[in-house]
């Protein structure tokens, strides 16, 4: 019998039980959708968190104090304090790779202005801070180098800070003295709004002064939390960070034995950790979807055996007038790929139809290609796999016996 034969006997078996077919196909449709939707947020939150960490851009490098540590070991609070103001001007005056450098003082607590309050960070940097983390001031103006050697009490703020103290995210607060830890500042410019982060953090909720106004006025401390540095380019940080690394080996004084006594990591390496930590993620709920399939697979190979029972006669009359057994054989691993193949054309269409729907409720969502490709292999090898059992029994009986089947 020659193969279009074969297709169109199985269509036609299909059809002749159309509720069966299409319950054995609904585990095939579960778990391909599934499988299409979870890759999909796995691949969307993936791209939107390298969109969002470039931003920041990815010649940012970040220098932090104490050795590099895994597993949470507590650190001595000495080795917290390694970076000084020389650090920093050594780096400002040998580094040639490095594109802009801030150092950088934090400190969380209340600004206060009037009878209202909100929590908050303050930042202590450099004027170059802006530059790195590609700051803009919408309205007046950012501190000055002046107001960072005169420890001047001057700050920019984000929309958040000015909504949350002056009622609206619009209002020009420029002039204005609010009070953080009771120290007051005068506001000199508001930053451009950037929203949200993948994080959930709110970035207009933020104060930046001058470093020197922190360490000395509020942090009260001669050391950095940091030094942000931007890189001349992408493709020099690793050398920027080799010059960085010895530079501050030697203000540190260290020996060739000793280890570094401060990390310098890079946005694209955060990016790689992030994608790997992405992909594990999506990897898991991929696997975890993906027993659906299998499931769905066994249900299959149950429906066919039941099929070639109930067509014993069926066959037994086709093997009589000549019908070969890999012809019947062909025929059913047909129709188990058909079932198949057509709830994973199905499952696909779910999927996008929920990947659809998980863009609009918020969570980022991006179908990639090779998993549709993917999804359709996966069902036609299901087809064949558990349909081999029930066609080899159909292909195996003696038609003498399967005519007198009743």
């Amino acid at each position: 019998m020659s193969f279009a034969n074969l297709i169109r006997v199985a269509v036609k078996a299909i059809l002749n039980n159309k509720i069966r077919t299409l319950l054995s196909m609904l585990g095939i449709i579960i778990g391909v959708a599934a499988v299409i939707i979870m890759m999909a947020i796995g691949q969307g939150s993936k791209m939107s968190i390298r969109k969002e960490l470039s931003k920041m851009g990815t010649n940012l490098l970040s220098i932090r104090p104490g050795a590099d540590t895994r597993g949470g070991v507590r650190l001595d609070p000495s080795a917290m304090q390694t970076l000084k103001v020389a650090d920093y001007e050594s780096i400002k005056e040998e580094a040639t790779l490095a594109k802009y450098v801030s150092p950088e003082v934090t400190s969380s607590g209340q600004v206060i202005y009037g009878a209202k309050n909100t929590m908050t960070t303050i930042y202590g940097e450099a004027t170059e801070y802006m530059d790195i983390k590609l700051w803009v001031v919408e309205q007046g103006d950012c501190f000055t180098e002046e107001d960072i050697k005169k420890s001047a009490k001057v700050c920019v703020v984000g929309k958040t800070i000015v909504e949350e103290l002056f009622g609206d995210k619009d209002y020009n607060c420029v002039g204005k003295i609010i009070r953080f830890k009771s120290i007051p500042f005068r506001v000199v410019g508001i930053l451009k709004s950037k929203g949200y982060n993948n994080w959930g953090m709110d970035q207009d909720n933020v104060m930046i002064a001058p470093y020197t106004t922190v360490m000395k006025r509020i942090a009260a401390q001669t050391y950095f939390s940091g030094i942000n540095v931007s890189a001349v380019t992408e493709e020099k940080s690793d050398a920027c960070i080799e010059e960085l690394t010895a530079i501050l080996r030697k203000s540190h004084k260290l020996k060739e034995e000793n280890e570094n006594d401060f990390t310098i990591h890079s946005q694209q390496e955060m990016m790689e950790t992030m994608s790997t930590t992405m992909d594990t993620i999506t990897i898991i709920l991929v696997v975890a979807a993906a027993f659906s399939l299998l499931v769905a697979g066994i249900g299959i190979m149950n429906i066919m055996l039941v099929s070639v029972t109930e067509r014993t006669k069926e066959i037994g009359l086709r093997m009589s007038v000549g019908a070969r057994g890999r012809d019947i054989s062909r025929q059913f691993l047909i129709e188990a790929v058909i079932i198949s193949l057509s709830g994973g054309f199905l499952g696909v269409m779910l999927g996008y139809l929920g990947s659809y729907g998980a863009s609009k409720i918020g969570l980022p969502s991006s179908v990639p290609l090779w998993s549709v490709i993917l999804s359709f292999t996966v069902c036609a090898l299901i087809g064949l796999l558990f349909g081999y059992i029930p066609a080899r029994k159909a292909a195996r009986m003696d038609p003498i016996e399967a005519i007198r089947y009743e």
